[in-house]
């Protein structure tokens, strides 16, 4: 896995199966399923890995990178596009989250261009985003 795929940050609460995840440089708290066994030790660095399926995505023109909402289960994310393959694409929204596209390809609006490395765009998230530590 490469490096655009990693998040940095801490976890700062355990709560039941899910964490409480704070990303580096931001004052986001993310709550977040738990998947795999990662390796949590609360309050420390930690490079983890975020992933989300999209119910519906977006090309927008412009705006801000950000997570919604700040506190709590993330529904809507708007980031640049790092990396798109095979279903999936990377996006920085302030923080590294690996997003799975919907299948349904009527979910996908495309009315400000294909979705590329550098493209700007806006998620409407499944119930469930996970965590895990970085193997």
């Amino acid at each position: 896995m490469s490096l655009a795929h990693i998040a940095k940050g801490k976890i700062s609460r355990l709560d039941g199966p899910q964490v409480v995840f704070n990303p580096r440089d931001t004052n986001y708290q993310l709550y977040l399923e738990i998947a795999g066994v990662p390796q949590i030790v609360l309050n420390e660095p930690v490079d983890a890995v975020l992933n989300a399926s999209a119910r519906k995505v977006y090309t927008v023109p412009s705006g801000g990178l950000f997570v919604s909402p700040i506190v709590g289960t993330p529904r809507i994310l708007q980031g640049r596009v790092k990396e798109i393959t095979d279903g999936w694409l990377t996006l920085n929204c302030g923080v590294i989250v690996n997003v799975q596209l919907p299948d349904d390809a009527g979910a996908v609006e495309l009315a400000n261009g294909e979705i590329a490395a550098g493209s700007l765009v806006n998620v409407v998230l499944q119930p469930g985003a996970s965590f895990t530590t970085k193997v």
